[in-house]
C-alpha cells in the first residue's frame, strides 16, 4: 500500500496492551523522574532492579518503562531469557541499535570476526564420529575451542563457558601452525570472548551516547539470565576490565528474585530497587473497569480468584459474566478453569490447555499439540490464542504465561493421566521428527553441533520426560556427555530441560538433578568437567555414554596440560568402546604434546585402523609425522585427506608447510593458492604463502599477504612480527626492530619476535643488544634450538 507501512501483529498487540496498562503509577514516576536528572546529579540513577513474583506484572513494567524511556528520546534494547550467553547479548543488542539507525559497526565487525572464526575453527575441525553413540548421544567431532583462526570450534561461547572445553583440540592446531602463534588475538577472541568483545561494546555505546540524550538497556526474565550475566554486568556498572559505559547509560534489571549477593552486595548503593507486588484493590478494581469489568460481585469473585495478581486478572478479566465455579482450593487453578468455562467454544478451550504443554510455541508446534483439534482449522486458534493475556512473544516464539502455563498444566495432569502422557507421546514423537528433519544430510557429529538439531532434541527430551518421566530419565541423561561436548552453554540448556520438566510433573528427582547440573556450571572454571564428574556418577549412564564422557573430559585434561588424568580418561574411554577412533587419537595427541612421536603414532595408527569416515585421524597422523621429522609420511596422510576431502583448507595449508620445509616452495605455493581460492580470509594462509613468497624474493605477494591478513585480524603479533621478517630481509632493520617491537607489545611473551629482533640488532652491529634478546628468548623458551645455536655463533665470533 502507498506511505507508511502497516503495523506489524506485535505492533498492534503492542499499541492495545499499553491503552489498557493502569497501576504501577509510582513506580513509572520513579522511572520517568530519572530522565528529568542529569548524570553528574546525586539523585540520578544508573541501574534499576524491578523483581517481583510471577504473574506481578514485571514484563508489562518493563514493556512501560522501554515506551517512557523512549518518550525521552533513549536509544533503547531489550534482552530476554532467549540469549543463552553473552555473545548473544552482545548481537541482540548490536540488532536492535541498527535497527534504531545507530548501528555499532565496530562491535559487528568483532563479532562477525567472532563468528568468522568460529565457523573457520568448525570448518577446519576434522572431528569425525568413528562408531559407537547414537545422534542422542554422540557429539565426536567437537574437540573444542580455541582460536588461531582455524581451530575447531562450534557454538555460542560465554564467560561461564569451561576453558578447557573452548580449548579442546589446541595440541593438533598449536603442531600445525607452531608455538609462535599460540597466542594469537584469534585464540583470545575464541576462548575469551567477554575481554575481546566487551570494550568494542563500551566504546561503540559511549560513541553512540553523543548522539543521543539517554540509553537505556532493559533485561528482563533476569532470574533466567543472570547466572552468566551478573559478573559481566557488574564489572559493566562498576567500570571493570571492559571500560566505563557512558554517563548517560541507565540499566534495568527485571527477574523473580533479589540480585545475587555474592556478585551484587559492592554495589548496592548503585541499584535502585523496585519491588513488586500484587495489584492493591483500587488498582486491580481500576484495570479491572478499564477492562470493560464493572459488576461488583464478578469484580468482588475476580479479585479473590486473581490474588490480584495482573496476569490473572488480565486472563479473567474476559470472563465477567461466568458462574463462579466453587470448592476448588488453588486460586491459579480456579482461575483457568473459570477462563476456561468462559470460553464457551470447545475446541478452544481443548486448545488453550493444549497449547501450554509445549514450552515455546510457534504455528507448527501448535498443530502438532492440538492434534486433529476438533475438525477446527489449528491455524485459526492460534491466530486467537495469540491475542489472549497470558502469551506473549520471546526468541521468536510465543509462550504462556507461568503463572497461567503452571496450573493448566496441574489440572490436564490430575485430570487424566492418561491423555497427558499421550500428549507428551505426541509432542515428542513431532519434535523427533523435526529433529531428523534439522539433520536430514548431515553426519552424526554435524547433527550434535548443529543448533537447529539441538533444539528440536532439547524439546523431544522435554516432552519424553513429561511423559514417563523414569523410563525417560536414562535416555535424557545419555544426551548430557553430548551437550558437555558442545560447552557450557548447551550443557546449561540440557540441565535446565530436568528442571522444567520435574516441575511440569512434580518429581523432585527430575527437579534436584537438574538443579544440581545447574550449580556444578556456576564454577567459571571447571564447570563442565565438574557435571562430567556427576554424570560417570551415575548408574543409568550407559557404556556408550561414559565412553563419550570420559573421552571428552580427557579432551579437556589435555587442552589443561594434565596429561596423567588426561591417559587416564583416555584410557578408560577405550576400554569401553574400543572401536572408537576418537579416543585413539586423543590419546595420540598426549602423547605428541609430550614430546613421545613413536608412541603417538602408535595410537594414531589405531585410530586410522577403526577410522569409519572422515579425515581427522589422517590429518593428525599427518601433523604428529610432520614433528616427528618425516615428511614424506606427513604428506602421504595429508594426500589421503585430500582424497577424501579435496577442498579441505587445513590438510591443504599443512601439505604446503612441508613442502616448504622441504625446498619445494612451488609445491607450497600452489597448494595455499588453492587453500585460498577456496578459503580467502584464511589467515593462516595467508601468512604462510608470505612466507613461502619471501623464500621466493617475491616481497611484493608477501606484503601484499601480510596486510591482507593484518587487515582481518589487526592486533594479530604473528603477522606483525612477520612483517618484521619481510622487512629484514629487504635490509630495512630498524623498521623491521620497529614491527617486532609492535610484535612484542601484543604478545610480550613472544619468544620467536625477541629471537628475531636480535637478528636485526647483529645486523646493524649492536652485538650487545642482539646477545641480550637471544637471552631473553631462552629465557622464555629454554627449547628454543634457534635461538641457541645463534646465540653460540655470535659469541664464537667476538672471541
Amino acid at each position: 500500500m502507498a506511505g507508511s507501512a502497516r503495523p506489524s501483529m506485535q505492533e498492534l498487540i503492542n499499541l492495545r496492551r499499553h491503552a489498557g496498562f493502569v497501576g504501577r503509577r509510582s513506580e513509572l514516576a520513579l522511572f520517568r523522574a530519572n530522565f528529568d536528572t542529569q548524570p553528574e546529579d546525586l539523585e540520578h540513577r544508573f541501574v534499576f532492579h524491578v523483581h517481583g513474583n510471577a504473574g506481578v506484572g514485571k514484563t508489562t513494567l518493563v514493556r512501560e518503562f522501554v515506551r517512557t524511556a523512549r518518550e525521552r528520546q533513549a536509544l533503547t534494547a531489550t534482552v530476554d531469557e532467549s540469549v543463552n550467553s553473552v555473545p548473544e547479548v552482545l548481537e541482540a543488542l548490536a540488532d536492535q541499535f541498527a535497527r534504531l539507525g545507530h548501528p555499532l559497526k565496530a562491535l559487528d565487525r568483532a563479532l562477525a570476526t567472532y563468528r568468522r572464526r568460529r565457523d573457520e575453527a568448525s570448518a577446519a575441525s576434522l572431528a569425525q564420529p568413528e562408531q559407537g553413540p547414537t545422534a542422542g548421544s554422540l557429539a565426536v567431532a567437537q574437540a573444542g575451542l580455541v582460536g588461531l583462526g582455524m581451530v575447531p570450534g562450534v557454538g555460542a561461547l560465554t564467560g561461564a563457558v569451561d576453558p578447557a572445553q573452548l580449548a579442546r583440540g589446541a595440541d593438533h592446531v598449536r603442531a600445525a601452525l607452531g608455538t609462535r602463534t599460540s597466542r594469537q588475538e584469534d585464540a583470545r577472541l575464541l576462548t575469551d570472548p567477554l575481554h575481546v568483545l566487551t570494550p568494542t561494546l563500551v566504546a561503540e555505546l559511549d560513541r553512540v551516547a553523543s548522539q543521543a540524550p539517554w540509553i537505556a538497556v532493559f533485561f528482563d526474565t533476569y532470574e533466567r539470565t543472570g547466572p552468566f550475566l551478573d559478573t559481566w554486568l557488574r564489572d559493566l556498572v562498576i567500570g571493570g576490565p571492559y571500560g566505563s559505559l557512558p554517563a548517560n547509560a541507565v540499566i534495568t534489571l527485571s527477574g523473580q528474585g533479589p540480585l545475587a549477593p555474592n556478585c551484587w552486595a559492592d554495589c548496592a548503593d548503585l541499584v535502585t530497587e523496585v519491588p513488586l507486588t500484587p495489584f492493591t484493590e483500587s488498582e486491580a478494581r481500576q484495570f479491572l473497569t478499564a477492562k470493560g469489568v464493572v459488576d461488583d460481585t464478578v469484580v468482588r469473585d475476580v479479585l479473590r480468584l486473581s490474588r490480584r495478581l495482573p496476569v490473572l486478572l488480565s486472563t479473567l478479566a474476559v470472563a465477567e459474566n461466568a458462574a463462579l465455579p466453587g470448592g476448588v482450593d488453588d486460586p491459579s487453578a480456579t482461575a483457568v478453569e473459570r477462563f476456561l468455562k468462559w470460553e464457551r467454544e470447545p475446541t478452544r478451550r481443548a486448545a488453550a490447555l493444549a497449547g501450554a504443554l509445549p514450552r515455546r510455541l510457534n504455528e507448527d508446534i501448535f498443530t502438532s499439540a492440538v492434534g486433529d483439534a476438533g475438525g477446527a482449522d489449528p491455524s485459526a486458534l492460534y491466530s486467537w490464542l495469540r491475542t489472549m493475556p497470558f502469551v506473549s512473544d520471546s526468541g521468536g516464539f510465543a509462550h504462556y504465561h507461568d503463572v497461567v502455563r503452571d496450573p493448566m498444566l496441574r489440572l490436564q495432569r490430575s485430570v487424566s493421566p492418561d491423555r497427558w502422557r499421550a500428549a507428551h507421546d505426541r509432542l515428542a514423537e513431532s519434535f523427533g521428527q523435526r529433529r531428523e528433519s534439522a539433520g536430514a544430510g548431515l553426519q552424526t557429529w554435524e547433527q550434535v553441533e548443529s543448533e537447529a538439531w539441538w533444539v528440536e532434541r532439547l524439546e523431544e527430551i522435554y516432552h519424553l520426560l513429561c511423559a514417563q518421566p523414569r523410563l525417560a530419565f536414562a535416555r535424557a541423561l545419555g544426551d548430557g556427555p553430548a551437550a558437555c561436548a558442545a560447552g557450557a552453554e548447551s550443557a546449561r540448556r540440557w540441565a535446565h530441560v530436568f528442571t522444567e520438566a520435574g516441575e511440569a510433573v512434580t518429581d523432585d528427582a527430575l527437579r534436584d538433578w537438574g538443579s544440581h547440573c545447574l550449580a556444578a556450571l556456576g564454577d567459571e572454571q571447571r564447570g563442565v568437567e565438574k557435571l562430567l564428574g556427576m554424570l560417570l556418577s551415575r548408574t543409568e549412564l550407559d557404556d556408550t555414554g561414559r565412553a563419550l564422557a570420559f573421552m571428552i573430559r580427557g579432551e579437556g585434561h589435555s587442552d589443561e596440560a594434565r596429561y596423567a588424568a588426561a591417559f587416564e580418561d583416555f584410557d578408560r574411554a577405550i576400554g569401553l568402546a574400543p572401536q572408537w577412533a576418537r579416543a585413539y587419537t586423543g590419546r595420540a595427541l598426549v602423547h605428541r604434546a609430550l614430546g613421545q612421536y613413536e608412541k603417538a603414532l602408535e595410537d594414531h595408527d589405531r585410530a586410522v585402523e577403526r577410522r569409519v569416515s572422515g579425515t581427522r585421524p589422517f590429518w593428525h597422523r599427518g601433523e604428529t609425522n610432520r614433528l616427528a621429522g618425516r615428511p614424506e609420511a606427513a604428506i602421504a596422510d595429508f594426500d589421503q585427506v585430500l582424497v577424501i576431502d579435496p577442498g579441505h583448507v587445513l590438510a591443504l595449508a599443512s601439505r604446503a608447510r612441508t613442502a616448504h620445509t622441504q625446498g619445494r616452495s612451488a609445491a607450497a605455493l600452489a597448494d595455499l593458492d588453492l587453500a585460498l581460492d577456496i578459503k580467502p580470509d584464511h589467515i593462516w594462509s595467508l601468512v604462510r604463502r608470505a612466507q613461502v613468497r619471501r623464500s621466493l624474493d617475491d616481497t611484493g605477494g608477501a606484503r601484499a599477504d601480510l596486510d591482507r591478513a593484518l587487515a582481518l585480524s589487526p592486533r594479530n603479533p604473528w603477522i606483525v612480527g612477520e612483517r618484521g621478517e619481510l622487512l629484514r630481509q629487504e635490509g630495512r632493520f630498524e623498521d623491521a626492530i620497529a614491527e617486532y617491537d609492535r610484535a612484542l607489545a601484543l604478545d610480550p611473551g613472544y619468544a620467536w619476535a625477541v629471537g628475531s629482533r636480535a637478528m636485526a640488532h647483529e645486523a646493524l652491529g649492536r652485538r650487545v643488544e642482539a646477545l641480550a634478546d637471544l637471552d631473553r628468548a631462552l629465557t622464555m623458551k629454554p627449547s628454543y634450538r634457534w635461538a641457541a645455536d645463534q646465540r653460540e655463533r655470535i659469541l664464537a665470533a667476538t672471541l
